[in-house]
This record gives structure tokens, C-alpha cells and sequence, in this order.
């Protein structure tokens, strides 16, 4: 053997050396390091698409409150609109994609300035978005659209530098014999696990290579049943995404909001405080579902007001905001959900840098003003004061910045810099008095930047 040889070797064993290992336990997998892309993206998009999307009523969990509870709702839907043998199998060739085209979605995502994407390949209801060999006869290529939804999405997203894969996947389904049969025996046995939810995250994760795994549904099942761990040592150590792949919360009964990379608590969780460990705020603009729904009334869905103040709250209390949309079964994203996302992308243009590779400051929220959030950029000695509301005289008061006469500095973003003076005992009142309507650099929040300030 060569020197070139020798060295070469050394090389591979010394990275291999330096590579951090992690144990199938939670100790050692908890204290694998956060990738930093994903504190610094903030803004993810949400995407909830299955055969729930064809009857489009009520909500995604359809199948359960229809036939696993039988809601007098779900179930006079039925009754009056389809015949008495109709199985909710028989939405699937109904699930049709036909207008689905990943490009176009990429562009709404992209627009609304999004750094990543999460989208469900597979709901409780167990129908995948993609022809996985575990689920035959249940999933989009072998039915309905006859196409892999999952592989579409993904090739579109990646031919946009800017937006990153995320994908969902429930661990339990609501409906499945094995997994009836497991609960039926207090987990003791892992028929379902072992046959059907752990081979389709390794294809999940071998096939697409996602930076995202956001686990979901465990079916009040611990973590142990689901051989989290043990599949979380694979993904971090051995998998092809092992540097860059991000994880919630949500592997276990009891797992949520004390183990994963990030936690999610809850849905729609805010928190309205700084957290030690990195969260996500994922909510949905349909404020009663997160699937698509026909008959949703204009006023079920937030405002964009309502959506740029959550982003502001969510990243000013260290958070990631997780924004959820749902499909149509013909495979569009519905005009409303679309103006939301292209009004967000149009605030972020002005504001995204009081949003993107921020920090947390010392204070989240203004002491003494209502309705403005702070982030900060440290290594530029910026701060951010966002204001939700504008200010109903001509100046706003910031009581918790500490300024400096001559050397600090404030600036609206989109607009210039504005006049200041300090108050007693301590913070500066920034003059809004000569802004008129027509310099007004966006309609929904205004950044100031202030430099010079601690």
C-alpha cells in the first residue's frame, strides 16, 4: 500500500473517529446538536393532502369521526350524500391530482417566503402519497392519481435552492388490523411497527432525503413500541441526511415536548415567553381544520394581520412558525390559502431581516408599549422592534432598549432612518409624525432597526 494510500485511510478513519455516535436512548439522542439551518430558516409552509381532501368536510380526521366516533355530522353527510355501502376506501380513486403540479405549488411556497416545506406523505388514515411497497393498494400510485406525489414535490422543491424538504408521517393508523391487534395486546407485541411504520420511514428517508422528519400520530403507543430510538440512532448516525435532518417531538406517548430535536408541545402551540429548547409554533390559516374544506366560510380563516402578528410572536420567542395549508383532492391550493402565502412573502421582503438568522433578545416583548415584539441580530449589533399595530398618535415609545445620544440609531425598514429621543428612566420615543400613507413600506407590521443599541 501506496503513502497516498495510508494517508487516505487515516483520513477516513479519523472522520469516522470524529463523527459523533448516538445511542438508541434518549440521552444520547438529545444531545445531538440542532442543525442551524433550521433556527435560521424561521418560516416553514405545512401541506395537509390525502384521500381525506375528496369528501373535504369537517376535517382530516373524516374517517375517524365518521366511522371510529360516528358524529351525527359526519355521519348524516353520509347518509344524504352518498349510498349506504359507500367505504371510505372508495374516496381513494376520487383522489384524483389532476390539476397537481409541483412546480406551480413551489412557486406559491417560494413566494410566500418559506424556507421549507412539510408535507404529509401519509395521515392516520394510512394512505400514501407515495407507492410505497408497505402500504399495497393504499396509496397514490396504485390508486387515484397513479402517480408519485412525493417524488414530484420533492424534485420541484429541489430545483429551488431556496426551499428545503420536510415530510410528515403519522406512526400509528386509526383503522389498521395490525396495529388494532397490537393495541388489543397493551403493545407488547409490535406486529404494526415492525411490518408497516419503520419500513416506510427508512424508504421514506433512503428514497427522498429529506431535511425534515415530522413524526405525528403515536397513537398513545410509548416510544419503545415504536423503537424510536433505535430508528433515531440510524437517522442521525448512519442515514444519508445524518448532518442535516431536523425532528420534532412526537415519537411516543409522553415523548412530546420533553424529547426530539425540536419540540412542537402542542398544535398551534405559543408559548408567549422565551423556551430553553427550540420549538415550533405549527398552526393552520383554516382556523377549524387543517385539511381542505368545501364548505369553510371566508370567516374561518385568519387574517393576513392575524398571520404576520403570529410569525412576530413565534420568532420573538425563539420559535419556528409552521404555517399549514390545505389541498384539493383535484390537486390545488385554494386561491385564499394562496393570497395569505403571497401577502406573507410580500411583508417579509420589507421585513425578513428582523425574521430570518435572528436570535432571541433579553426581552420578547416591549415592557411598557403593547404589541411590539423585539429580535436581534448580535453579530451585526442590530436590534428589531416590530410593531403589529401602528401607533395611534405620532410616536411610539420603546421603554427597553438602552440607547445612546449620537450613536445610536434607528431606522424603519423599507423606509429610512427616523428621528429619536431618549426618555426617562430609560428607553427613546421614535417620531412617526412625518411618515405619510404613501411612505408606508408595508400594510401589516413595521420593523424599526436600531443599531448603537443594547
Amino acid at each position: 500500500m501506496g503513502v497516498l494510500s495510508v494517508s487516505l485511510l487515516l483520513s477516513a478513519l479519523l472522520v469516522g473517529f470524529s463523527r459523533a455516535r448516538y445511542e438508541p436512548n434518549w440521552d444520547s439522542i438529545d444531545s445531538r446538536p440542532l442543525p442551524a439551518w433550521y433556527d435560521q430558516a424561521k418560516f416553514g409552509i405545512f401541506i395537509h393532502w390525502g384521500v381525506f381532501s375528496v369528501p373535504s368536510f369537517g376535517s382530516e380526521w373524516f374517517w375517524w369521526y365518521w366511522q371510529g366516533q360516528k358524529l351525527k355530522p359526519y355521519v348524516d353527510f353520509m347518509k344524504k350524500n352518498y349510498p349506504p355501502n359507500f367505504k371510505y376506501q372508495d374516496f381513494a380513486p376520487q383522489f384524483t391530482a389532476e390539476f397537481f403540479d409541483a412546480k406551480v405549488w413551489t412557486d406559491i411556497f417560494a413566494s410566500s417566503g418559506a424556507k421549507y416545506i412539510v408535507l404529509t406523505t401519509k395521515h392516520h388514515e394510512g394512505f400514501t402519497l407515495w407507492g410505497s411497497k408497505y402500504s399495497w393498494n393504499w396509496n397514490a400510485v396504485d390508486v387515484g392519481p397513479e402517480r408519485d406525489l412525493v417524488d414530484e414535490m420533492a424534485t420541484a422543491l429541489r430545483a429551488n435552492s431556496d426551499l428545503r424538504l420536510g415530510l410528515y408521517h403519522s406512526l400509528f393508523e386509526w383503522f389498521n388490523p395490525l396495529f388494532k391487534l397490537d393495541a388489543a395486546n397493551v403493545f407488547k407485541t409490535t406486529y404494526f411497527p415492525t411490518s408497516k411504520t419503520l419500513p416506510e420511514l427508512y424508504e421514506l428517508i433512503l428514497k427522498y432525503k429529506p431535511d425534515v422528519l415530522w413524526s405525528d400520530g403515536d397513537g398513545n403507543a410509548p416510544d419503545k413500541y415504536w423503537n424510536s430510538t433505535g430508528f433515531l440512532a440510524w437517522l442521525y448516525n448512519d442515514s444519508p441526511v445524518r448532518d442535516t435532518v431536523v425532528t420534532n417531538d412526537r415519537w411516543g406517548y409522553g415523548c412530546i415536548c420533553n424529547h426530539g430535536g425540536y419540540y412542537t408541545c402542542d398544535d398551534r402551540y405559543q408559548p408567549g415567553h422565551l423556551l430553553k429548547h427550540k420549538w415550533e409554533n405549527c398552526m393552520t390559516i383554516d382556523k377549524k381544520s387543517w385539511g381542505y374544506r368545501r364548505n369553510a366560510p371566508l370567516s374561518d380563516y385568519l387574517t393576513i394581520q392575524e398571520l404576520v402578528e403570529t410569525l412576530v410572536e413565534t420568532v420573538s420567542c425563539g420559535g419556528n412558525l409552521l404555517m399549514n395549508v390545505g389541498a384539493t383532492p383535484d390537486g390545488r391550493i385554494a386561491p385564499v390559502f394562496e393570497e395569505r402565502l403571497r401577502q406573507m412573502g410580500q411583508w417579509l421582503k420589507v421585513n425578513g431581516e428582523a425574521i430570518y438568522n435572528t436570535t432571541a433578545w433579553r426581552a420578547q416583548k416591549d415592557s411598557g408599549t403593547p404589541a411590539v415584539w423585539y429580535t436581534s441580530k448580535p453579530q451585526e449589533k442590530a436590534l428589531y422592534a416590530i410593531l403589529v399595530m401602528w401607533p395611534t398618535n405620532s410616536s411610539v415609545v420603546l421603554h427597553d432598549p438602552v440607547v445612546t445620544q449620537g450613536k445610536s440609531q434607528v431606522v424603519l425598514l423599507g423606509h429610512g432612518p427616523l428621528q429619536w429621543e431618549p426618555v426617562t428612566p430609560s428607553g427613546l420615543r421614535v417620531d412617526l409624525s412625518k411618515l405619510s400613507f404613501s411612505q408606508m413600506p408595508c400594510e401589516w407590521a413595521w420593523t424599526l432597526r436600531l443599531t448603537g443599541a443594547t
